[in-house]
């Protein structure tokens, strides 16, 4: 009997791969006219998929080479769990991906309310382009991929891999973006957006993967989440490259659970385009909790305001940053805004972050290597940031450059310990700078420990600062090549004054929580692994 259902059940699974369709497309040489299913028979159009029954394991397969001057949509597409509906490029393994030029449209690439979808190694642009009105209003963006869900319901499994994203902007080339702009929260005109994912309503994300696209000359951001709260559950942005895109480089709103390891990204906020935002962070969390953000780098964040390497902004809860690069970013390193709880920077390297001054070049907000902020809103009472750790972090700064801080008086329970503050040139206390409230009138943070930090000199961190490291090291960690931009070159050889100097980090006091995953660390930011009392900084010394 057992035989008999074995047989049975591998019948069926036989039967149900066999049903697995795939279609062909080919703008150059294919015909709507065709069957479809081979590359002989290709159809040529995308319009093409909205009259197919597609089944879970079916494939959308375009010609490599060819460029589709349209958008592709898929909408209301289920497939299954290992069987997804997979949109790709034939032949399989091709050097050469396809196309889809979408210029003129509001989309390259459109899914709304589909689950189980698998889209890679497709190239897609969306420069600019007169736009059709939907219902009988015009599109308020244009996105290179936008994967959407507005009908009530939990929609799983979309993969988006390996694809190219670039050249994606509203407008047309030569338009000009008022001096303003720049300055309001989040830009309030249209652009151009590589990656979105979008869930309104009672519809929720959860197991969402992008993984090995190049994201890249778009006028805001590179990747972006947008969500109620929790409402984009399980994400995994893992190993993509995000370059020159005029907003910032990845942005998750109402995200919970989730892992963003192995990015690039570089040039987040740039000018290089007239129809960019031209504005923002490396990365950036707003109402988005347990997430680890963890061996990134993030180069080059330009910006009259915010345009840090990584930061927190407001609503957060447990995200830990760590393992990271973070050098050359206009707004700074360490950033955590309020009502944040349980938040970390722990064995990251910056480099030349925070080099940004107020009034020059238009900029509106001083660049800082650390800040605490209140921060929740215009007009609002400041409130936390609430136990904030930050430790075995190495911060360099260069001798012909500020290293400022702020912190705030609504903060409460910091940590801040094992840090090599090589801070080459001078420290400057800045206050006022996002709200009078977090401004010269200063008054003790409740549960604050700031031990056991290197200082290059004893003017590494202002005397302003409301926090002050009770006891403090002094010296050189004699890196291996200061002002680099390898992780390499953050290899102290001063190892008397590094080896074993590190204090073992706990709870702060009144915390019961600490970080989800542990205070305590088995590897540093090279991946040597941690023996016996930790080293100061974010590089354990092997000897």
């Amino acid at each position: 009997m057992k035989k008999l259902l074995f047989v049975l059940l591998l019948a069926v699974a036989s039967i149900s791969l066999a049903q697995a369709k795939s279609y062909y497309f080919n703008a150059k040489n294919g015909d709507d006219n065709g069957k479809g299913t081979s590359p002989e028979s290709a159809f040529k159009t995308l319009a093409k998929i909205a009259a197919l029954k597609l089944q879970p394991g079916d494939s959308i397969l375009l010609a490599s080479g060819t460029s589709f001057q349209e958008s592709l949509i898929l909408n209301a597409i289920k497939g299954a769990l290992g069987k997804p509906v997979v949109v790709s490029t034939y032949p399989k393994n091709s050097p050469e991906k396809a196309i889809i030029d979408a210029k003129g449209f509001a989309n390259g690439v459109l899914i709304q309310n589909c689950s189980f979808i698998e889209v890679s190694h497709l190239a897609v642009s969306a420069n600019g382009g007169k736009l059709a009105p939907i219902d009988g209003k015009l599109p308020d963006m244009r996105c290179g991929v936008l994967v959407k869900a507005n009908d009530a319901g939990r929609y799983s499994h979309i993969n988006i891999l390996n694809l190219t994203v670039k050249d994606v902007f509203y407008e047309e080339p030569g338009f000009t973006r008022g001096k303003d702009e720049v300055k309001t929260a989040n830009g309030t005109q249209r652009y151009g957006w590589g990656i979105r994912f979008i869930s309104e309503g009672d519809a929720i994300f959860e197991n969402v993967r992008v993984e090995g696209c190049d994201i890249a000359n778009v006028s805001h951001t590179g990747l972006k989440l947008t969500g109620k709260k929790e409402s984009i559950l399980n994400i995994k942005l893992i190993n993509n490259k995000i370059t020159n895109v005029g907003g910032p480089g990845v942005q998750m709103s109402g995200v919970k659970k989730g892992l963003v390891s192995g990015n690039q990204v570089n040039g987040s906020g740039s000018k290089s385009d007239s129809r960019n935002w031209s504005r923002g962070s490396g990365l950036w969390t707003w109402g988005t909790s347990d997430v680890i953000i963890e061996k990134n780098a993030f180069l080059n964040a330009n910006g009259p305001g915010d345009s840090a390497g990584c930061h927190i902004d407001y609503n957060c809860n447990n995200i830990i940053v760590q393992y990271n690069l973070s050098a050359n970013n206009a707004g700074g390193f360490c950033e955590i805004l309020g009502n944040n709880y349980n938040c970390a920077y722990r064995y990251n390297i910056s480099v030349n972050d925070g080099f940004r001054i107020k009034g020059k070049d238009g900029a509106f907000q001083e660049g800082k290597i650390f800040w605490l902020s209140g921060y929740i809103g215009d007009k609002v009472k400041p409130k936390g940031p609430f136990n904030s750790y930050i430790y075995n972090n190495t911060i360099y700064t260069k001798n012909d450059m500020i290293a400022q801080v702020a912190v705030a008086t609504s903060a409460a329970g910091v940590l801040v310990a094992n840090n090599i503050f090589h801070i080459a040139g001078p420290s400057k206390f800045v206050a006022g700078d996002q709200l009078k409230a977090e401004g010269l009138v200063q008054a003790e943070i409740e549960n604050c420990f700031f031990q056991n930090n290197l200082f290059l000199t004893q003017n590494s961190w202002p005397k302003e600062v409301i926090i002050q490291d009770t006891k403090p090291l002094y010296g050189d960690a004699g890196f291996v090549n200061k002002g680099g931009f390898k992780l390499e070159d953050y290899i102290p050889t001063n190892s008397s004054l590094i080896k074993n100097k590190g204090i073992t980090i706990k709870k702060i006091n009144g915390d019961a929580i600490g970080l989800e995953v542990g205070l305590a660390v088995k590897y540093d930011i090279l991946g040597n692994k941690i023996t016996g009392k930790p080293d100061l900084g974010a590089i354990e010394l092997k000897k």
